[in-house]
């Protein structure tokens, strides 16, 4: 898949990294530009990037950013904590912090800064590699249904395409894939509300010529239950060591109709959003976001500008998790850079990594 767009970018000439708005998407196609830590984390904290592997990729530049201003340990060491308290669940920010600390630790402190570019750039290359290899394992996947079908019908939940990454995205990686050879693929796109990141989805798939359809989140069981779908692929922001796997809110639900569906369910996403060190699903935090998300919504006018309204009185209590886990034994497989592994093995492929 071609595409013109460009998640994020480092300058490390300009001293900045470029970022597309996601907050104005659809509505707007706005690159902004971060020239300091607290701008990286207001970033990230504000889902102005947002995915598992984005979030991942913009904190490394954050670090970049930050040793702008000095080099030295204690400004590396405010950078990576003021990073990691952005966001809670998606465990790829604290894996590209890791690698961070231990290439700027490892390395001559008279070059700290230019290695800081290097190895956020480093992070960024290879997660769209990683995720260019998950669309052509996870294509075998869809080609395996077309030959039985003609085409294949995919549910997806949230957006884990470009968007969501450096490139390619991890659960829309094998339909950009299975679309770039030329297989009849259409896919079943849920808003995934309060943040309707389906809608990125919409917007991705347009602009790559995908054939899709919108639906609400509460249709999903309905078009399962019909066998309207031939198999459901959703990304990861965390993925345990059994696992079991954190994903936007909804995904669990979707997880279980499908289960009873008997349609298959499958998780792709790289091996850095894997938590070796969380057991299983009980061990991920799950990050609770404001109630205003689930009060209020934006759209466009009937003037065509922007607008956000109330559908709730601001007094009215609101819970708002923006994560949930579905357990390994919905899972039928995990499509990884490495290629596709039952749940059960994903934490053993970690850690030969």
């Amino acid at each position: 898949m071609q595409t013109a767009f460009q998640t994020i970018a480092g300058d490390p000439h300009a001293g900045r990294v470029r970022i597309l708005d996601q907050t104005l998407l659809p509505w707007q196609t706005v690159y902004r530009d971060l020239a300091t830590l607290d701008e990286a984390a207001q970033a990230i904290r504000s889902m102005q990037v947002r995915g598992a592997p984005l979030i991942g990729v913009t904190a490394a530049f954050g670090v970049a950013l930050a040793l702008q201003a000095g080099d030295d340990d204690q400004t590396l060491s405010h950078a990576l904590t003021t990073l990691r308290a952005t966001r809670p669940t998606a465990v790829n920010l604290n894996w590209a912090l890791d690698r961070m600390r231990n290439a700027l630790h490892a390395g001559p402190a008279d070059v700290r800064r230019d290695l800081a570019w290097r190895e956020a750039q480093s992070i960024a290359d290879e997660d769209a590699l990683a995720n260019g290899e998950i669309g052509r394992h996870g294509l075998a996947l869809l080609q395996a249904v077309a030959a039985a079908h003609g085409r294949v019908r995919v549910m997806t939940h949230c957006n884990a395409g470009w968007l969501g990454t450096a490139g390619h995205g991890t659960a829309l990686a094998p339909i950009y894939a299975a679309h770039a050879a030329g297989i009849a693929v259409e896919v079943w796109v849920s808003e995934t509300r309060p943040r309707n990141q389906g809608l990125l989805t919409e917007w991705e798939l347009a602009q790559a010529g995908v054939a899709h359809t919108v639906i609400a989140d509460n249709a999903a069981g309905h078009l399962l239950m019909r066998g309207e779908v031939d198999l459901v692929i959703v990304g990861a922001d965390r993925i345990a060591a059994n696992g079991d796997t954190a994903n936007k809110i909804g995904t669990y639900l979707k997880a279980l109709a499908a289960h009873d569906c008997g349609v298959v369910f499958h998780v792709a996403a790289p091996l850095s959003t894997v938590d070796r060190k969380a057991a299983d699903g009980a061990a991920i935090p799950i990050e609770q976001r404001s109630g205003e998300e689930v009060r209020r919504i934006a759209g466009r006018d009937a003037q065509g500008g922007l607008a956000e309204v109330s559908l709730l009185d601001p007094d009215t209590a609101v819970s708002n998790p923006a994560f949930d886990v579905t357990p390994a034994r919905l899972i039928r497989s995990i499509i990884t850079e490495r290629g596709c592994v039952a749940p059960g093995q994903i934490g053993e492929l970690a850690a030969a990594v």
